[in-house]
């Protein structure tokens, strides 16, 4: 839309003047603040309507100022002008992975049929809008490879073998850092855990079992027997050295490891953990579980709460504790090899040793596996069923009845295939179908302008569960009554209840606040190692997720978003937030709700996952976590800087000057305006470091100011007045929110001419309390939901 189409609607509604009145005078011919005029060319209505909404557009120091209801006119008359979007939009990586697992009841935790997909495109952190989500040449072949790996896993083409018994003793071998003292020690009898699993040198992190190279050889249950010992949790050394908490019992894990994907003693893309128990001291003893292993992959011992670098023990051993040496090592142990090997034999170091391993199965494993059920139904495949098992598959998989060309189509694909057997021409007639449209496209048929039962189930699903629906979502769309309000909000409240909603709220939460980026730029290992040894990324992740999970099942105030004086943390967390006092040691590792008594520490502000991904890793930004809270909280994202101004890198040094750096920057008029929204909020959270730690200097020792004054007139002196200026905007989160829901459920971008929609919505969701269910509830009864 250009000003000349503006100018044409203030022909028939003044409203549309508004521009001309308001704003043309800063951002026309003569003056261009921020590099920007709206007199010419596209004009970015959708940032111009954000602005004017919050109220920072025209800014308070503008001579004239609209009223509320001339806000509300424009805002209004912009909305009516533009046409219905009609977007297609594909399945994204995440969704098609939830959707094969359950079109063939397959577990997917450790196979990835999409490990060469191209990354899916964002817009605004969201990884499933349809405009973004191109499929090009290379994503079509990778569907081809995904579907024959699909295939063939879900219908494997041997029955399951017989339960057989493998079994490792003596002569172990790890890494060649630990074996060569291992040998020297002659110690080869059993393996030692010394690392937790997120160390950078991984000696000592992983127990893999290299005599095991192959794997198991079917998909199945698989009993492991492990004899293992847990020793010296408290010794004689400094604490300061290991990095760990003595008082807490060790923790032995076991986690999915494949040689043929990389090195079984490092960390792999796919490992998931299967078991996990607490270790009592001493030993030898015996622990058994029962794991859920695939074909080729194997069980791997981990130490979860272990040290953080056994590598820097061994090189510092000898100097600083040499009255545990001999004499005679006394001089001979300087450096890390002769260190780790008198380490390992004189020390008294942290480790868990594993003895003896058992491995037996698959046990009880069907001879009709799931996934075979899920294509075939109850009876065995014969060439006479071929119709009617695609024509169930291809239903299930388009999620709505598959037409008779549909089924037509799949026929003659495996007509052509015949040659090769009957049931390997349905093979193929199967993954065709994966490759369908039908299948990689979530459905928007309409029915008198609205979607129709089948085509709603799949948005309601794919919204709620990131998936396909159930069987009961489908029956409801069958009989036309998915339509009826009491029946979608029914739905919906058991699609909540479900643990499947897991995906919901994960996917929504790393689309909002880009929990999903928490890692890319990971903290500095010196300064930061209480983040890889206490695992605080994955801690961060489910403190949020629990909030997010309590808010929906107890329809709390989305305001407990911005200002809950509660979390959901563990003890490492909470050594990181500095309120660890009383919390006990034993079962640490364990989410526990808790008071937060310092005001500092509430609503997501507070959280380290907020605090950690909107840093650099090595110091903090305060322009970088400005703009993150102009895009998350606030919802008024600035415009991109001009091209012709350069940018203010991140002060990494923690300097004395970073704000009058940025001072200086807003000297240029074209940074000016945007830079008076985005510093406040940023150095209110200044007294937060890279991981989210309090601190109130720099760390050349520079007092931390983190004072600002908003835009819209409120001061503050730290991130307490920080958040009570943005709880006054409390009506506007609402709105924000909502916008984030409405567009992450319907797979479009949402913006400027959908205002009346998410108004009402909103508006709606605080009759009722705004409350978190109530609002999902809402935005699903909505007319926009139910449309393309």
């Amino acid at each position: 839309m250009n000003f000349v189409m503006l100018l044409a609607f203030a022909a028939v509604d003044d409203a549309a003047g508004f521009l001309k009145t308001y704003c043309i005078g800063c951002h026309g011919e003569t003056v261009q603040m921020a590099n920007r005029r709206f007199d010419r060319g596209d004009v970015d209505i959708a940032a111009i309507m954000r602005r004017v909404e919050a109220g920072t557009m025209p800014p308070k120091s503008a001579p004239k100022q609209p009223t509320a209801a001339q806000r509300q006119a424009y805002l209004t008359h912009v909305a009516k002008q533009a046409p219905e979007k009609i977007v297609l939009r594909r399945m994204n990586r995440r969704e098609y992975l939830n959707t094969i697992g359950d079109l063939f009841q397959m577990p997917m935790d450790q196979f990835d049929p999409t490990s060469k997909f191209p990354r899916d495109q964002q817009w605004t952190h969201m990884d499933n809008i349809g405009e973004t989500l191109v499929t090009s040449g290379y994503l079509l072949e990778q569907y081809l490879d995904a579907a024959e790996a699909v295939v063939a896993k879900a219908l494997p083409s041997q029955p399951p073998p017989a339960p057989r018994t493998w079994v490792f003793k003596d002569q172990f071998q790890q890494q060649k850092e630990l074996d060569g003292a291992r040998r020297a020690n002659k110690l080869t009898q059993y393996m030692s855990l010394f690392e937790h699993p997120r160390t950078p040198h991984y000696e000592g992190a992983y127990a893999p079992l290299h005599a095991f190279s192959e794997g198991v050889p079917f998909d199945g249950v698989y009993e492991v027997k492990v004899q293992v010992e847990a020793l010296h949790r408290k010794n004689p050394y400094d604490a300061k050295l290991f990095g760990t908490d003595p008082e807490a019992p060790f923790r032995f894990g076991v986690v999915a490891g494949n040689a043929r994907v990389g090195y079984l003693q490092h960390e792999q893309p796919i490992q998931p953990l299967l078991a996990e128990t607490v270790l009592e001291d001493g030993g030898p003893y015996w622990l058994t579980f029962q794991v859920r292993l695939d074909a080729g992959y194997q069980p791997r011992f981990i130490f979860p709460n272990g040290m953080n670098d056994v590598r820097r023990v061994f090189s510092q051993f000898a100097r600083r504790f040499p009255e545990f040496l001999p004499e005679d090592q006394r001089n001979v142990a300087a450096g890390i090899v002769p260190g780790r090997i008198a380490m390992m034999k004189y020390g008294k170091i942290p480790q868990i040793r594993i003895h003896h391993v058992e491995i037996r199965g698959p046990l009880n494993a069907p001879v009709i596996p799931a996934s075979q059920r899920a294509v075939y139904g109850d009876r065995p495949f014969a060439p006479e069923r071929t119709r009617e098992i695609i024509a169930n598959f291809a239903s299930r998989a388009y999620r709505r009845p598959a037409t008779t060309e549909e089924v037509n189509r799949l026929m003659a694909v495996a007509e052509k295939r015949r040659g090769a057997g009957a049931e390997a021409a349905l093979k193929d007639a199967l993954k065709a179908a994966l490759c369908s449209p039908a299948f990689l496209y979530i459905s928007t048929a309409q029915d008198k302008g609205r979607l129709d039962p089948y085509s709603l189930a799949s948005r309601m699903s794919y919204f709620l569960w990131s998936s396909m629906p159930d069987e009961a979502l489908l029956k409801q769309a069958a009989s036309g009554a998915l339509l009826r309000d009491d029946i979608l909000r029914a739905e919906t409240r058991r699609m909540l209840a479900s643990p499947r909603a897991k995906a919901f709220v994960d996917g929504f939460l790393d689309s909002w606040l880009n929990l999903r980026s928490l890692g890319d730029m990971p903290p500095e290992r010196d300064q930061f190692a209480a983040y890889y040894f206490d695992g605080l990324q994955d801690a961060m992740k489910t403190e949020t997720r629990l909030l997010m999970r309590h808010l929906l099942d107890e329809n709390k105030s989305v305001h407990d978003f911005l200002d809950a004086r509660y979390s959901f943390i563990n003890k490492p967390l909470a050594r990181l937030y500095g309120i660890s006092d009383g919390m006990p040691s034993a079962g640490g590792q364990e989410f526990r709700r808790v008071a937060l008594t310092d005001s500092r520490r509430a609503g997501l502000l507070g959280h380290g996952s907020v605090l950690t991904v909107s840093a650099n890793g090595i110091e903090t930004s305060p322009v970088t976590r400005g703009i993150w809270v102009l895009e998350n909280i606030l919802g008024t994202p600035p415009s991109p800087p001009p091209d012709d101004v350069p940018a203010l890198d991140p002060d990494v040094r923690g300097a004395k000057s970073v704000r009058d750096l940025l001072t200086k920057h807003r000297e240029n008029e074209s940074c000016m305006s945007c830079h008076r929204s985005i510093d406040p909020p940023g150095f209110a959270l200044e007294n937060f470091d890279p991981i989210g730690r309090w601190r109130t200097k720099y760390p050349n020792g520079a007092a931390i100011d983190a004072s600002g004054e908003m835009t819209t007139g409120e001061k503050f002196s730290d991130i307490a007045g920080l958040r009570d200026a943005i709880a006054t905007r409390k009506p506007a989160f609402t709105r924000f929110l909502t916008d984030r829901l409405m567009t992450y459920a319907c797979g479009r971008k949402f913006d400027a001419i959908d205002a009346p929609a998410i108004d009402g919505i909103a508006k709606a969701a605080s009759a009722k309390g705004d409350g978190l269910r109530d609002l999902v509830e809402l935005v699903v009864l909505s007319d926009a939901f139910r449309r393309k």
